[in-house]
């Protein structure tokens, strides 16, 4: 037994060593005292890097410190270590651990060895100290190590965790950087002082994020232009007490000058006393797109209002709702009266007068005016073909009397580009818009130039222009026109207003199959089913394509479920056209004012976002939740990056092997994909396969992966490994729609026998066009490839098909292997599976294995072929090859 003194110096060392824990130097300082303190002759730190391998932080031997190395832990002591408390071995450990280089090297007889576990006692590596001779460890000595690796364990726990935690800073950093538009965090102060702002604030406001943190040179409240400053003050505080997100759209006033409309998306974030810590937010200019807005409400307010088709009073109405909307004090349209000269009918015409077919001042109608435009404003709009004059412009224009100060007007021409008119508002001070008064002037110039040339029909404008010529139902215009309608009396008289996105599914394939004109007998049906189920109030349109829409006002929520149903049920019926009947499924999204969106933009765009969402599921219904529009944000980047990863060839193929149970045998493997992105880590293949399969990728990928499969057999023969049995690969639905697939499949694995490969396929994905899946799988068969239906049990194949297909082996999905202990429904469906394959003359294996106890009740039920974690998880080629080589001489060796 140690004395009283050594013990205390000894804690009292380890004490000092392990109190300069974060330093750079602190796991050397560790070894070496450590190495003194207990007088061994080597100590090694290290700590794990996969569940088979470890790395040295330091090591310390024969009185020096060693280069740090990685080595596997099978066929060491170290093995033995993870997992418990201590794991000593007093002498002859080289004896014990032949396989152990390090050992030898080092030239250690005894081994004492400690886990390294994290404050959550997962493991983080080992401590190991070593003689040269046999050793003894005194209880304090045992007590040391205990203390020594609790604390490192601690250490490098704490060091990853902070790694981890700068990672994630990092990221998160540069990506709200990147991001258009300005992510914040502030208090909740008068001046809303700005504690993070991310560098989109540049391009926003034109001052740096430093000038705007902590208010260092701009406060952010002084850059919202005056008028808006009370009603954002007022509505973020509305939220706030309601503990409510805010969604703000207002007016910014950049360094420099100008204006930028925003929106404003954030909340407050509270602390455990519900006193407001912060708020956090993005804003994004949105000018271009409220502006837009504008002009298309203001354009389709004044459409809505000219009730007059014809003649003066469709000049008159456009003009009164033109002035009142652009807020100007008068206006008029004038037609350009044109005359060749009377004395040589060569020379060009020449305008001779100007006049008025509607002329409004203060709202009021005044009667029509001629006048020559020599000297008036006409005369310069007329040359420069738009012309806008924002100061006091002092002049008297025939008709009116006042003065005007500013105007904007507009030329009309004819389908030729010839100037037949003049359109023009006026205001008596300064314009209050100009840009915005232009582009609604240019739109709605071009209604006045059409009626002005020929005083066309606008019975028939109004038909050409918003009626769909297929259905008879209103068109996209004509249906935007009626939203934005809907939606400002939804907001008036505070209904809801619902909106629903129909679409045919796998309406192309009828239009490839049976012709267009097929085809818009069908749209035509549909439309007409849609018409009669319709409520007056409703709208319905024909967006394009397959595509129909229904506004639904007033609608409760929970009326919406028995709607759709009505509405698929009553499209589902089987339509007659030539002789011919079919059955049309359709998708079906919705979203609703005001819950999923408020301006009709939005909604429309909400609705978009839930009918992308319902194709990709069966029942093909879905209702928007703002979740999806980030699972579409996230399905858009993950599909590039993917696309990227196929490009530089960063994907990879792990093997998980298929066992025969009564001997253990190596019977063959799968092939399956996995992805490890630079940025987001390992993608789950439940997550990017279906995407690539959405996405148009999954036949590039397929045939990735055969002439990967074909490469990596072709290595392992020329390493000498051959893999028994045959390699399986799975075929998704949209590679199996190719009907030239098997000739595909043939010359990419031109350079392997056939008998080394299996073909999966999914019992849904050859359902959907059975006669082809027939015929491709019998020419595969015939080439020698082995097939096996995949998922079996999961999909509605019927065993007149099953007979057909030239598969060799029916797969037991997982989903019936997992409760199999303890389902008995799902033992009777493995029974069923069993003997059906044994009927048709068909194998059987089953997926999914992950313990003794499955295994044994599935060999018992006559399925003696398996594959699943009990025998081993899917791993790279190198590692597989390495597994499956070991388990084949333990097997010899326990076989002698």
């Amino acid at each position: 037994m140690p004395s009283d003194n050594k013990a205390e110096s000894a804690f009292h060392q380890l004490a000092e060593s392990l109190a300069h824990s974060g330093g750079v130097d602190f796991y050397g300082r560790f070894v070496q005292r450590l190495a003194a303190i207990l007088e061994v002759d080597h100590v090694v730190l290290a700590r794990l890097v996969s569940s088979d391998e470890v790395q040295t932080l330091a090591v310390w031997s024969a009185g020096a410190l060693a280069d740090n190395i990685s080595y596997p832990l099978a066929g060491t002591p170290c093995e033995t270590v993870i997992g418990q408390q201590t794991c000593i071995y007093p002498s002859d450990v080289q004896t014990l651990f032949p396989q152990d280089a390090l050992l030898n090297e080092l030239g250690a007889q005894s081994y004492l060895g400690l886990p390294l576990q994290d404050a959550t006692g997962a493991s983080q590596g080992i401590l190991a100290v070593m003689k040269n001779t046999p050793m003894q460890f005194a209880r304090f000595e045992e007590e040391v190590l205990r203390i020594a690796a609790l604390q490192v364990g601690a250490e490098i726990g704490r060091l990853q965790a902070e790694l981890v935690a700068k990672e994630s800073e990092r990221r998160l950093q540069t990506l709200l950087n990147h991001l258009p538009g300005m992510a914040y965090r502030c208090l909740n102060d008068a001046a809303w002082t700005m504690l993070i702002v991310s560098d989109g604030v540049t391009a926003l406001t034109g001052y740096r994020a430093d000038q705007l943190r902590n208010n260092s040179a701009q406060t952010f409240i002084d850059l919202i232009h005056s008028d808006d400053r009370q009603r954002v003050f007022d509505g973020i505080q509305a939220a706030v007490e309601s503990k409510a997100s805010f969604s703000l759209i207002y007016r910014l006033l950049p360094l420099g000058g100008g204006m930028r409309w925003v929106q404003e998306n954030g909340q407050a974030v509270f602390d455990d006393k519900d006193e407001v810590l912060y708020l956090e937010g993005f804003i994004t200019d949105i000018t271009e797109q409220y502006e837009a807005q504008r002009v298309q409400d203001a354009v389709i307010q004044i459409a809505s209002t000219v009730t007059s088709r014809l003649g003066d009073d469709y000049f008159n109405q456009l003009l009164s709702s033109l002035t009142k909307i652009l807020g100007a004090d008068a206006g008029f349209i004038a037609q350009l009266d044109t005359l060749s000269t009377e004395h040589d009918l060569l020379q060009e015409p020449t305008v001779q007068m100007i006049r008025t077919v509607s002329l409004i001042s203060q709202g009021q109608p005044l009667v029509n005016v001629s006048f020559d435009p020599v000297g008036t404003f006409c005369e310069i709009i007329i040359d420069e073909q738009e012309c806008t004059v924002n100061q006091d412009a002092s002049v008297m224009m025939p008709g009116f009397t006042q003065e005007a100060g500013s105007w904007i007007g507009r030329r009309l021409d004819n389908a030729l580009g010839e100037p037949i008119g003049v359109i023009m508002v006026m205001y008596h001070g300064a314009l209050p818009a100009s840009t915005f008064g232009t582009s609604v002037l240019r739109i709605l110039s071009t209604g006045a130039a059409a009626e002005l040339e020929r005083r066309r029909d606008h019975q028939r404008m109004h038909q050409l222009a918003y009626i769909d010529s297929t259905t008879g139902l209103p068109n996209r215009a004509n249906f935007m026109e009626n939203l934005t309608r809907l939606r400002r009396d939804a907001e008036r008289d505070q209904h809801t207003l619902v909106l629903l996105l129909l679409d045919i599914r796998r309406f192309k394939e009828i239009n490839d199959t049976h012709g267009h004109p097929i085809g818009d007998q069908l749209l035509s049906a549909v439309a007409g089913r849609l018409r009669r189920a319709a409520n007056p109030q409703e709208v319905m349109a024909r967006l394009s394509g397959d595509e129909f829409a229904v506004l639904i006002p007033g609608m409760q929520t929970s009326e919406l479920g028995t709607l759709i149903q009505k509405l698929r049920e009553l499209i589902n019926k089987p339509v007659k056209v030539d002789h011919r009947s079919f059955s049309l499924e359709v998708s079906v999204g919705s979203a609703t004012y005001p819950q999923d969106a408020v301006t009709p933009g939005e909604l429309f765009q909400a609705a978009s976002i839930a009918l992308y969402h319902a194709k990709q599921k069966e029942e093909a219904i879905s209702l928007y939740d703002p979740a999806m529009t980030q699972a579409l944000m996230r399905d858009q980047q993950m599909a590039e990056r993917l696309t990227k990863a196929l490009d530089r060839g960063e994907l990879l193929l792990y093997y998980q092997p298929q066992v025969d149970l009564p001997s253990g045998r190596l019977i063959g493997a799968e092939a399956l994909c996995r992805w490890h992105d630079d940025e987001w880590g390992w993608v789950s293949p439940a997550e990017f396969i279906p995407l690539a399969e959405r996405r148009g990728l999954i036949r590039r990928l397929g045939t990735w992966v055969l002439s990967e499969v074909a490469r990596q057999l072709l290595a392992w023969r020329q390493l000498g490994f051959t893999l028994p049995g045959r390699l399986s690969i799975n075929i998704s639905a949209q590679q199996f729609a190719d009907p030239d697939l098997a000739s595909h499949i043939t010359s990419l694995l031109a350079t392997v026998p056939p008998s080394a490969i299996g073909l999966e396929l999914t019992e849904s994905d050859f359902m959907r066009d059975p006669e082809q899946a027939i015929g491709i799988t019998q020419t595969l068969h015939n080439s020698g490839f082995s097939l096996s239906i995949d998922d079996f049990g999961t999909g509605y194949s019927s065993l007149s098909y099953l007979r057909r297909f030239s598969a060799d082996t029916l797969k037991i999905d997982i989903s019936f292997v997992r409760d199999i202990l303890t389902s008995h429904h799902d033992q009777v469906i493995v029974q069923t599976i069993i003997a059906m394959a044994d009927a048709l003359g068909m194998g059987t294996i089953a997926e999914g294995v992950e313990t003794q106890g499955q295994a044994e009740l599935l060999a018992s039920m006559g399925c003696h072929q398996v594959q699943g974690y009990l025998h081993g998880r899917p791993l790279p080629a190198g590692a597989f090859t390495e597994a499956w080589e070991a388990h084949m001489r333990s097997s010899r060796v326990e076989g002698h």
